[in-house]
């Protein structure tokens, strides 16, 4: 399975939200290696937010390698370098930074580097960080979201 988003992505937990869901449409990713979707309607209790618009964004945008890394040559047993794949999820959402002001973009990245090799030498343990990784943010986004807000950790 690739990354994919079709209809309707459940939110995260968030003080304020109830049942949030965003619907989600293929867009064009800026480059080649991305794909790129917009929220193009909101459900649940989400008292505020703005779907998708060009004076306000909302998209999420998957980046992969554009040419994937492998392994150096093995000397004397050691790997001397080890290249990272780096892979992005970045989620953009147009703000407002003050009321009656120009909508300004909010980003969050994930950045994912993976070792060559690990892919096919160690699939689970790389499964098991992206899972580790995603239960996180799951489990704790609306403390994350609240310390966004607040400041407070």
């Amino acid at each position: 399975m690739t990354f994919a988003l079709s209809g309707a992505v459940t939110g995260g937990a968030q003080t304020g939200f109830t049942s949030p869901t965003y619907t989600v449409t293929s867009d064009v990713a800026p480059d080649v290696n991305g794909k790129q979707y917009a929220v193009t309607a909101l459900g649940g209790t989400q008292t505020g937010v703005t779907a998708h618009s060009v004076a306000s964004p909302f998209t999420l945008t998957y980046w992969r390698p554009k040419i994937y890394k492998v392994l150096g040559i093995v000397q004397n047993g050691v790997v001397a370098q080890v290249p990272m794949n780096v892979h992005k999820l970045i989620t953009r959402k147009g703000v407002t930074p003050l009321a009656g002001q120009s909508i300004k973009p909010l980003v969050i990245t994930t950045i994912a580097e993976i070792p060559a090799g690990s892919d096919t030498a160690d699939p689970a343990n790389v499964r098991a960080a992206w899972s580790a990784h995603i239960g996180a943010l799951s489990n704790q986004s609306s403390g994350i979201g609240d310390t966004a807000v607040s400041g407070v950790v």
